[in-house]
């Protein structure tokens, strides 16, 4: 047996499109201190008002999206962990930080296989509290909770690894040669305050207009600078003018200031300008969900046609893809082992 096994961690999904099940993904997801940063009671109150409403107008959102085999992230994200299992001679077992299978089922699993040490293989290519570190944090409370004799090994933020971002301009090249007016990287959203206080330098980020071009130690914790460099790589493996592409953040929630531009803006200004054809990516996720589908596949796609646009083209994420399950598999046999 494999001394490592890997848990394959997304971000999760309701069970159904039933109002009651997407009320109980919703307060798992907001109530995470990760996510709504916020002392709880206020946050409490907050999460609270949200689920008097939301939670219906989100279920009708995942049911025009919805798969016969269940929510397209859970489908997508066990078709990976089956393709990494024929590829790789050690456990795999999906997880979700909320809902199910959660990461406290999956870690029991593999260390039911025999495993001494777990790979949390997350599928967030760029660093942000809300994603990547309370996987891991959640993780290791399941850990410490079982007082399990496992080393718990985390995948760093993959954005500037050439070999994803390789994966990721072929998933999409397809789609390019087809012809375009408009490349859009469309990134899911964060408030300004999270990339503020995810700056270990204490005063770079959002400092100047310019923060994300001028070299950091920040950097290496910056959702929107990892955000820019995915976009300028990918662009450069198509060749494309500063003019043919632009990235903007989708999927605000509450009142705070977020990361700008915003998408519905830059949809608006993208027709105003004259593109008929845009092709819009959307490389915060590694599976197709809720934010690309329904939100920039329908919604999205109405309000780019209403503004005078012609055409929006939402390309796949990496879904399972064979080179990017050719990556995975690599990357688990060959992460080394955290100290």
């Amino acid at each position: 047996m494999s001394e490592r096994g890997v848990l394959l961690v997304n971000l999760g999904s309701p069970a159904s499109t039933e109002v009651a099940d997407v009320r109980r993904y919703l307060n798992q997801f907001l109530m995470d201190p990760c996510v709504v940063d916020l002392p709880w009671l206020p946050r409490r109150l907050l999460v609270s008002m949200i689920l008097l409403r939301r939670p219906k107008a989100s279920a009708e959102a995942y049911a025009s999206i919805w798969w016969e085999e269940g929510s397209p992230l859970v489908v997508i994200s066990q078709r990976v962990r089956d393709q990494l299992r024929s590829r790789l001679d050690m456990p795999v077992e999906l997880a979700m930080r909320y809902g199910e299978p959660s990461i406290e089922q999956g870690i029991l699993a593999l260390v039911q296989q025999g495993v001494s040490e777990i790979l949390l293989m997350h599928q967030y290519p760029q660093f942000a509290d809300s994603t990547i570190a309370t996987a891991v944090r959640e993780a290791r409370r399941v850990i410490d909770q079982h007082g399990l004799k496992v080393h718990l090994t985390e995948l760093p933020a993959f954005h500037d690894r050439p070999d994803y971002l390789d994966a990721l301009a072929e998933s999409a090249r397809p789609h390019l040669e087809g012809g375009f007016d408009h490349l859009l990287f469309s990134y899911h959203g964060l408030p300004e305050r999270h990339l503020r206080k995810a700056d270990p330098t204490g005063g770079h980020c959002l400092s100047s207009p310019d923060c994300c071009e001028r070299p950091s130690p920040a950097h290496a914790r910056c959702y929107r600078s990892q955000c820019k460099s995915v976009s300028r790589e990918v662009a450069r493996r198509f060749n494309l003018g500063d003019d043919q592409w632009s990235l903007a953040f989708q999927s605000r929630l509450g009142r705070a200031k977020w990361i700008e531009p915003y998408t519905e803006a830059e949809l608006e200004r993208l027709a105003a300008r004259g593109v008929k054809r845009l092709l819009v990516m959307c490389p915060a996720f590694t599976a197709d969900c809720i934010e690309t589908l329904e939100e920039i596949g329908d919604r999205g796609r109405e309000q780019f046609i209403n503004a005078g646009g012609e055409e929006l083209v939402l390309i796949p994420c990496l879904n399972d893809h064979p080179q990017w399950m050719d990556v995975l598999a690599d990357w688990a046999r060959r992460e080394p082992v955290s100290a």
